[in-house]
C-alpha cells in the first residue's frame, strides 16, 4: 500500500515538473528568440540557421530553470496534498513525516543528477554546436537585409549604403567600404548596380562609380563604367572565438589543473588555442558542478510545508515564508559563483557551503521529527 502512495505521489510531481518546465521554458524560449532574431538578422545568417541556433539552446534554458521548476513543483503538490488533505493518506498507512521527507530527498538526488548531466555534458554541447552552425552558415539572407538610406554592417569589415534598393535587388546610390588591412580602406562608389547571388557566389554588378583606395601613404581613385565587387569570401560579423560556456567540462577541468599551479596569470591556454581568464573557468565549473546541489537544499525547504505545527502563528504565513525563502534560496545559487574568487577561507566556505547546508538542514529535521510529537 505504501509503495502505491509513494508512487502516486512520484507520478503527480513528474507529471507537474513536465507540464511546467514545457510552459516557462516554452515561454523564455519564444521571448529569447526575439533576440536570437536580431543576432542573425544582423549577422546575416539564414532563417534556417535561426531555427537550429534558437532550438540549442533550450537545453540551456531548461537547465537555467530546472532549479526553479522543480522548487515550484514541490511547492504546488505538497500545498496541493494539503488542502485536499491528501497528505492524511500517509500518515493514517503509517507513514512517518521523516519517511516523506526521505522521499523527497531521494527525488531530488535524481533531479540533481540530470541537473549536472545538461550542465557537464549537454549544455556546452549544444551551445558550442549553434555558435558552430553561425560560424560556418551562409550570408543568403544579406541580400533581404540591405535596407535603404541605413548603413549595414552585416560582414567583418565592410559597411554597405544604399539610396534605394528595389525588390528585384536593383541599387542606386551605393556606398561600399572594406578595410583591407590595418589603416587601409577601399571606398566604392556607385551610381546603380545589380546584387547578384548565383551558386553560392554573391557578386555586385556596379555601373558609373569610382573606387578609392586610402592608406597612411595617401589615396587614389580609379573610375570604371562597369565592375564587380565580389564578397563572397568576406567572413560574417559571428565570433570565431570558443566561449568559456561552450568549452567542454573535461576540457575545463584541465584547465583548473594549470590554474590551481598558475593561479596569479591573468589568462591560460587550454585548448584549441583557446584564452580564458582564470576567473571565468573557476565560476563556470562552479556552475557546472557545485551550484545544482541546491536542489537538494530547496527539496528539504519544501518538505517543511508538512512539519509545521497545527496551531501556531506559523500556520498562517509558512507558505509565503517557505515560497520567500525558496525563492531567495535560488536567487543565491545563482549569484555565489561570484564570491568564489574572494580570499581562500571565504572561496572554501562557497564551494561547501551547499553541502554543509544539506547537513545542517536535514539534521534539522531529524531533530524536528524525532523530539517533537507535533511533527511525527
Amino acid at each position: 500500500m505504501n509503495k502505491l502512495i509513494f508512487r502516486k505521489l512520484f507520478l503527480d510531481i513528474l507529471y507537474f515538473f513536465l507540464l511546467s518546465s514545457l510552459a516557462i521554458t516554452l515561454i523564455v524560449w519564444v521571448i529569447q528568440g526575439v533576440n536570437f532574431l536580431d543576432i542573425i538578422a544582423e549577422q546575416g545568417h539564414a532563417i534556417k540557421i535561426y531555427l537550429i541556433y534558437s532550438l540549442l539552446n533550450i537545453p540551456k534554458i531548461f537547465s537555467k530553470l530546472l532549479i526553479f521548476t522543480f522548487f515550484l513543483t514541490l511547492f504546488v503538490v505538497i500545498s496541493r496534498y494539503e488542502d485536499n488533505n491528501e497528505i492524511i493518506v500517509f500518515w493514517t498507512n503509517g507513514i512517518k513525516k521523516i519517511s516523506f521527507i526521505n522521499f523527497i530527498g531521494k527525488m531530488s538526488i535524481l533531479f540533481l543528477g540530470v541537473q549536472l548531466f545538461l550542465n557537464l555534458l549537454i549544455v556546452p554541447y549544444t551551445q558550442n554546436l549553434g555558435q558552430e552552425y553561425l560560424r560556418n552558415s551562409s550570408k543568403e539572407l544579406l541580400p533581404n537585409l540591405i535596407q535603404e538610406r541605413k548603413f549595414s554592417n552585416l560582414m567583418r569589415n565592410l559597411t554597405i549604403f544604399v539610396e534605394e534598393y528595389d525588390g528585384d535587388r536593383s541599387l542606386k546610390g551605393i556606398y561600399i567600404k572594406e578595410k583591407i588591412g590595418n589603416n587601409e580602406y577601399k571606398i566604392t562608389l556607385a551610381g546603380k548596380g545589380r546584387l547578384i547571388g548565383k551558386n553560392d557566389k554573391l557578386t555586385f554588378e556596379l555601373s558609373d562609380g569610382t573606387i578609392t583606395n586610402i592608406s597612411e601613404n595617401g589615396s587614389f581613385n580609379l573610375g570604371f563604367k562597369e565592375t564587380s565587387y565580389d564578397i563572397s569570401n568576406l567572413k560574417s560579423r559571428t565570433r570565431k572565438i570558443i566561449e568559456v560556456d561552450e568549452t567542454k567540462s573535461s576540457t575545463l577541468f584541465l584547465c583548473l589543473e594549470k590554474f590551481l599551479f598558475e593561479r596569479k596569470n591573468l589568462s591560460i591556454k587550454c585548448k584549441s588555442n583557446n584564452s580564458f581568464l582564470l576567473r571565468d573557468i573557476y565560476e563556470e565549473l562552479f556552475k557546472r558542478t557545485i551550484s545544482p546541489f541546491y536542489i537538494i537544499i530547496i527539496s528539504l525547504l519544501s518538505s517543511l510545508l508538512v512539519l509545521k505545527p497545527k496551531i501556531s502563528f506559523f500556520q498562517n504565513y509558512s507558505k509565503i515564508i517557505i515560497f520567500m525563502l525558496g525563492f531567495f534560496l535560488i536567487i543565491f545559487s545563482e549569484i555565489s559563483y561570484k564570491f568564489i574568487f574572494a580570499p581562500l577561507l571565504i572561496e572554501f566556505l562557497f564551494l561547501l557551503l551547499p553541502l554543509l547546508s544539506i547537513f545542517i538542514f536535514y539534521f534539522y529535521i531529524l531533530l524536528k521529527t524525532k523530539f517533537n510529537t507535533q511533527y511525527l
